[in-house]
């Protein structure tokens, strides 16, 4: 693998994979905080307000520039950290570089009232899907007291507290107080990316390693949250527990625990027993998300109202039979091939990679990361697989319901 790995003069660290004959290069740009989220929502303002223009640019300029060169240029606040990131063709990497230098170093964050007031429309809008809303609720419930838990229902608690000054001290941290990664994938010759790289970023202010500010998650109880919709005309339910994430010893296990029980689709074994042979549900999935700190895993259904009993009773019934017989080698086989199908066709894009690349030197989990948990899962066992939904699947859990 044509890889290079190399920190510019302010210790940001810098992964480049040169894909030859792609005709577009991918950049992610990751900084993650030494401070903590405290109001709800103002890492997300700020995200937003990056492309509401620069000292050099306006909101409508940036925008005009973007297409008129046809680059895809995004910013977003994810759990634990900001990302920034752009595709474009090979030969206007130069000018992407630009613009992205521009909007980190320059921006000035004005339109905060109006692009306030999108936001809020946008997450009344979101919270209006049911789905949206139960998952909502169960992030929040699981969460509770913790940074996660800013799930949209907590920003709109706390709108009214997300002021510019919040979103300037926030700029402030993610220049001066932070770590920084930058990851480049495609066709570009690395003497040139380096040069680019460092000219644009190289003077900001050091990257640093980044201190655990809060606490790590914890689940005392068993915690049961019901929401009344009165227009949905199905019932969602989501049940989740707390698990390791992805720099522990059972995350291969837990991943595959995942395939095996929702997330193959029509393969998987909640699909199988609870919507072909009792006909439950419209959706039944499972999810295995992970974070800095902790990670969970949840089981979703949508349903009839008249079957969320039956349901319940139904996860319950899955979790035992994983618990206490052991997984055959062909469906563990088969769940590795699964696995590792999903992997290689979700990383097939010069940007998909990119972004894998850039959450992993974030998280510090190491650049080849990838390579090694794909050694790890081939050695997963059946043994293993049981272990681990007995540690996880007897502990507290999270039920989350919206129904009529």
């Amino acid at each position: 693998m044509n890889t290079k790995t190399f920190r510019l003069s302010n210790n940001t660290e810098v992964f480049y994979k040169r894909n030859e004959n792609t005709p577009r290069i991918a950049l992610c740009f990751n900084v993650r905080s030494n401070q903590a989220e405290t109001i709800p929502g103002v890492e997300g303002m700020m995200a937003r307000l990056f492309m509401q223009g620069t000292k050099n640019r306006s909101a409508e300029q940036i925008a005009d520039e973007l297409d008129a060169n046809a680059i895809e240029f995004a910013t977003d606040a994810r759990a634990d950290y900001i990302r920034l990131k752009f595709i474009c063709l090979n030969e206007d990497f130069s000018k992407a570089i630009e613009i992205m230098e521009d909007i980190v170093k320059n921006s000035t964050f004005e339109d905060f009232d109006k692009e306030l007031e999108k936001m809020k429309g946008e997450i009344i809008a979101e919270l209006d899907s049911p789905r949206a809303k139960v998952v909502d609720n169960y992030y929040n419930t699981l969460f509770e007291n913790h940074p996660y838990g800013n799930t949209n229902s907590k920003i709109l608690e706390n709108i009214s507290k997300i002021t510019k000054s919040g979103v300037l001290e926030t700029y402030n941290s993610f220049l001066n107080n932070s770590k920084k990664v930058i990851t480049i994938v495609g066709d570009i010759d690395p003497k040139k990316a380096e040069t680019e790289i460092n000219k644009a970023f190289g003077d900001l202010p050091e990257s640093i390693e980044v201190e655990q500010t809060t606490q790590k998650p914890e689940l005392k109880e068993n915690k049961y949250k019901e929401i009344i919709k009165p227009d949905a005309n199905q019932a969602h339910i989501i049940k989740g527990w707390l698990t390791e994430t992805a720099s522990e010893e059972d995350y291969p296990a837990l991943l595959l625990l995942n395939i095996i029980l929702g997330a193959s689709g029509l393969s998987s074994r909640l699909f199988l027993e609870l919507r072909d042979k009792k006909g439950l549900a419209y959706v039944v999935r499972s999810c295995y998300e992970t974070y800095k700190q902790c990670a969970d895993f949840y089981i979703y259904i949508a349903t009839e109202p008249k079957n969320i009993e039956v349901s319940l009773k139904g996860f319950d019934e899955e979790i035992d039979k994983i618990k206490n017989i052991p997984v055959s080698e062909e469906e563990l086989s088969n769940a590795k091939n699964n696995l590792m199908g999903k992997w290689a066709f979700s990383q097939e894009t010069n940007n998909n990679q990119a972004a894998l690349y850039a959450n992993y030197g974030i998280l510090g989990l190491g650049f080849d990361f990838n390579t090694q948990t794909k050694k790890r899962i081939k050695e997963v066992t059946p043994e293993q697989i049981q272990k681990c939904a007995q540690k996880y699947f007897s502990g507290y859990s999270v039920t989350s319901i919206l129904k009529p």
